[in-house]
């Protein structure tokens, strides 16, 4: 089958599908060819891959995926755009749609049954208002895959890669960093989308650590103090660790301070993923 993405072919078959976009689904659709082929050159698939795409939409991305992967499972959470997806993609037998969410679905059940508990390369151009947690699921649920490619916001593309003491760098960038190695691989303006979003896309790859980057013995309160120390990013450390959600007494946390030669005057923002360890290591035990 001819491909879908050009503004042209995509409007025609919303009319013949009578199709209407959701809101709540934050649904733009693709229309540039050029950058189709540069989300799937981004992610390096190769015959060799197995690729679990999230929200293929009318399947104008998962075209172009399929041309180059071994195999493709699509998730869907809009039973409006099965029928669509089974006659784009009719002519392609390397590509199984499933219609679940991908925030409720068993990811690893699916990898398993679909594709033989392989690795995985995830692909996705996600919606804004749930990239965070699809991106999170896939990470702490220890999904097997060696990268996601994912199109998302260009402000929380530039916070996932964002270093110490710069103004975009928070409790995302160290959650993600944990896991991954994320790069900034391509700008794209709205006007290759239908409708077109009001925000500036970023294309991000993570590809994802053999072994988280830095060693915690407790991930849970590892997490915790990140989220304490960037809740109130005016709050010096001292402050923000001993009122924020973990309850951290005073006195504890200035003897952590101590044990790690860490500066309790300093800002969250200006720690290192490697002191943020270190400091959440020194708590394990004593609460």
């Amino acid at each position: 089958m001819d491909k879908i993405a050009s503004p042209k072919k995509t409007k025609e078959i919303i009319q013949e599908y009578q199709f209407r976009f959701s809101k709540s689904l934050g649904q733009n659709f693709l229309i540039d060819k050029n950058i189709l082929e540069n989300i799937v050159e981004a992610a390096n698939i190769t015959k060799e891959d197995c690729v679990v795409e999230v929200g293929p939409g009318i399947g104008s991305l998962t075209q172009h995926i399929a041309d180059k992967a071994g195999k493709v499972v699509a998730v869907e959470i809009d039973r409006n755009l099965i029928p669509i997806l089974q006659k784009t993609l009719a002519d392609y037998d390397n590509i199984e749609v499933i219609h679940e969410d991908v925030l409720k679905v068993d990811l690893h059940e699916i990898i398993e049954k679909k594709l033989g508990g392989r690795k995985v390369k995830v692909i996705g151009n996600l919606p804004y208002y749930v990239t965070t947690p699809i991106i999170m699921k896939f990470l702490e649920e220890k999904i097997p895959m060696t990268s996601m490619t994912v199109m998302i916001q260009q402000e929380v593309a530039q916070r996932m890669e964002a270093v110490p003491s710069t103004k975009d760098y928070g409790a995302l960038s160290i959650a993600v960093q944990y896991y991954c190695e994320p790069k900034i691989m391509l700008k794209v303006p709205p006007s290759v989308f239908i409708p077109q979003p009001k925000v500036d896309s970023t294309v991000i790859r993570l590809d994802v650590l053999e072994k988280p980057r830095v060693y915690v013995e407790k991930e849970k309160l590892f997490f915790g103090i990140v989220k304490d120390a960037f809740g109130k990013r005016r709050k010096t450390l001292l402050n923000a660790l001993s009122t924020g959600g973990l309850s951290l007494s005073k006195e504890l946390v200035k003897e952590a301070f101590e044990a790690t030669n860490i500066d309790g005057n300093r800002r969250g923002e200006t720690l290192s993923i490697q002191e943020f360890a270190e400091l959440a290591n020194y708590f394990v035990g004593k609460l």
